[in-house]
């Protein structure tokens, strides 16, 4: 099963592990980014994110696809918000279950790892002083 959403009301965890519980599930791991006070020295006040949606889902679907075919995962949820989010919200969850735990832990970090390099979504981080327009790949 797959729960690949872009979102622009507040994520949750309880959401994206219900999503993937399985019965034969031996491991689920769950990956929750969270906008933090600071970069680089710089106060953050706030974050915004901006999406071209339909290549965005495109993309986590090929995600989700490498999962299945390289870890064997039984589920997947990947939920990415987009808009103004404040320090402590999260912005992104990332939920795996797979029959053994190594292959979750490989899974998730894959599907966090290729959705930073790959999919349309950007990030502008608000500072006291300015703003600046992070690049989403390198």
């Amino acid at each position: 099963m797959r729960d690949i959403q872009i979102l622009d009301t507040p994520l949750t965890t309880q959401s994206c592990h219900d999503a993937v519980a399985d019965p034969a599930a031996g491991g689920i791991v769950v990956f929750v980014g969270v906008v933090r006070n600071e970069t680089k020295g710089r106060k953050v006040v706030q974050l915004a994110f901006e999406s071209y949606v339909p290549m965005a889902l495109k993309e986590m679907g090929k995600i989700a696809d490498t999962l299945s075919q390289k870890w064997g995962i039984l589920n997947v949820a990947i939920h990415h918000r987009v808009g103004v989010l404040e320090i402590g919200e999260i912005p992104v969850i990332i939920a795996v279950s797979t029959p053994h735990r190594q292959a979750a832990f490989e899974a998730c970090q894959y599907a966090i790892d290729t959705l930073k390099e790959t999919v349309p979504i950007w990030k502008k981080e608000i500072f006291e002083d300015g703003t600046v327009w992070v690049s989403a790949h390198p």
